[in-house]
């Protein structure tokens, strides 16, 4: 269980986080368990930069460290809400599973078709993990998309000084662009979004009203619901259709090179 200790306490306000922390500590020396005091963390995210700090958070009488980002349930949360370090993140453990599969990959007597077949099901998933979810910017596209090409040349044994172009080697290898999987897992992930109850807590944070933050200046952070909005326009779909889900998984599904 590799995220087993990963435990999570949220409230709007600093009076309200320190109040869930001591029932935790509480309950943990009830039971025989300490809470440590040396890798509990804290981190404050404001929506609004115009809005000010609000202030240190206590465990009785000790100070708790504050953060600007932790892992959690492996995926890196930013104070600022960009997601640079979750994909700087995922890029690394998509290398450290191309590495650690490297003589298989780079083996020139394992055909490519093969080798496409297990970075589908090894690197891929291991670099796109909560994909799904992120707002992309067109930096995070390029980030991935190059990382990706870089892989797919060194197992089909070229370099850039060959002059052969992305498609053409993921045709070789079976591979579909990596921008292509991670608009079909955002949909995916936005047609189960919109046929859950309206109670749902995923449905409520969709509907979140964020009206009353104070803007700062420059333009407006990237959020998922623009990346939703910029798919449905490119692939021509209404969201009305993710009620069925059949239909909506077929238009949705971006087919890797046979």
């Amino acid at each position: 269980m590799l995220f087993a200790d990963d435990i999570l306490l949220v409230d709007k306000t600093r009076e309200g986080v320190e109040g869930k922390l001591e029932l935790w500590r509480s309950t943990l020396e009830s039971k025989g368990f300490r809470l440590s005091r040396s890798k509990t963390e804290y981190m404050e995210y404001n929506f609004s930069s115009n809005r000010p700090s609000e202030g240190i958070v206590t465990l009785g009488d000790q100070v708790i460290n504050k953060s600007t980002r932790f892992r959690y349930l492996g995926s890196i949360v930013q104070s600022d809400g960009e997601i640079d370090g979750d994909i700087i993140s995922r890029i690394q453990v998509g290398w450290l599973k191309w590495r650690n599969a490297s003589g298989l990959l780079c083996d020139r007597n394992v055909p490519l078709k093969l080798k496409g077949k297990f970075y589908k099901m090894v690197v891929r998933p291991a670099m796109l993990y909560g994909a799904e979810c992120w707002p992309l910017k067109e930096k995070h596209n390029t980030k991935l998309s190059v990382t990706e090409m870089r892989m797919l040349r060194w197992m089909s044994g070229f370099t850039l000084r060959d002059r052969i172009q992305n498609e053409h080697i993921r045709e070789k290898v079976g591979v579909a662009p990596v921008e292509d999987k991670i608009r079909e897992s955002r949909l995916r992930w936005f047609g189960h979004i919109k046929r859950r109850p309206s109670d749902d807590p995923v449905k409520r944070v969709e509907v979140l009203d964020l009206t009353c933050v104070k803007k700062g200046r420059g333009r407006p952070k990237k959020t998922w619901l623009e990346n939703i909005r910029n798919d449905l326009s490119l692939l021509d779909l209404n969201e009305n259709l993710t009620f069925n889900r059949t239909q909506w998984r077929k238009k949705i599904h971006v087919a890797d090179p046979t």
